[in-house]
Parts: structure tokens; C-alpha cells; sequence
């Protein structure tokens, strides 16, 4: 009963509702600049945005980790260049006539003998020097702008 009466609600309002439709044309367009000059204000001049010499604002602060080709990154040779220098511990440095030796522990407790111009850790590092106190290795970094360089 209820639905039959909707029905009916329906179709009678259809019948006496117009069937004109009425185009009004397109909104005219709304004049800014004497709207700003009757409030005191002049408008300024076209502006152009020079990015010469200025960072993509866009472009996010921490570098992306981009895909090194094969030329950049070449595969490790020895076991201590797929260490991060954090993993690995100094134990002795052997200072002698010689030349300098220390050894370093991994994780798993096992020792390795390292002297000048031995390569290092996962970011191309090399032992520079062997002191009496310590052990100087030096990394390349990249920063924002892509350029390398060699940390002391």
C-alpha cells in the first residue's frame, strides 16, 4: 500500500513538473584587476621563476638510494668488504719493524689481520694507516647533490 502510494507521488509530480530547459550561456568572466585597483591595491607585474642557481624545492632533502651500475660497485673480494665497519671490533695492533698489522673481530668471533691499503667495509673503505693507538680507514660518502667524497 505504502509503495503504491509513492508511486503515485511520483508519477503526479513528474506530470506537472515544466519540460523547458533553459541555457543561460557561460559565466561571464570576473575582471580582477579593476576589482583590485577600485580596492587600492595595483596588481604586480607578471612574475617568472628563475631556478637557475636555487635547489628543486620538490625534491626531498635525504638522497634516494639510487641503482648503482656494475662500473660504480664492483663486487667484494673479501669477506671484510661485506662488513660494515660498526660490526667489526679492533683486538691488537702489532707495531714492528716490518710494518704496522692490527686485527679485527667480526660477530662470530672470528679475527682478521689487516695492514696498510687493505680493503674495508661496505662503502669502499681502505686502511690508510696503522698507529701505535689506532687504526685510520678512509670511506667515500655520497652527499645530497651526488658528488663523492673521500671522509679523513
Amino acid at each position: 500500500m505504502l509503495l503504491a502510494v509513492i508511486c503515485v507521488f511520483f508519477c503526479v509530480s513528474g506530470a506537472f513538473a515544466s519540460s523547458e530547459v533553459v541555457y543561460k550561456g557561460p559565466k561571464p568572466k570576473k575582471d580582477l584587476p579593476s576589482k583590485l585597483t577600485a580596492l587600492g591595491i595595483q596588481p604586480a607585474g607578471t612574475y617568472f621563476y628563475d631556478r637557475r642557481g636555487k635547489t628543486d624545492p620538490f625534491k626531498p632533502f635525504v638522497a634516494e638510494q639510487e641503482e648503482t651500475t656494475k662500473k660504480e660497485r664492483r663486487k667484494p673480494r673479501t669477506y671484510l668488504e661485506t662488513l660494515d665497519l660498526s660490526q667489526l671490533d679492533l683486538i691488537a695492533i702489532i707495531v714492528g719493524p716490518k710494518g704496522n698489522f692490527a686485527m679485527v673481530r667480526d660477530a662470530k668471533g672470528i679475527g682478521y689481520v689487516i695492514k696498510k691499503g687493505t680493503p674495508i667495509g661496505i662503502h669502499g673503505g681502505v686502511v690508510r694507516q696503522v698507529k701505535a693507538k689506532e687504526v685510520i680507514i678512509r670511506e667515500g660518502s655520497k652527499d645530497i647533490s651526488k658528488k663523492l667524497y673521500a671522509l679523513p
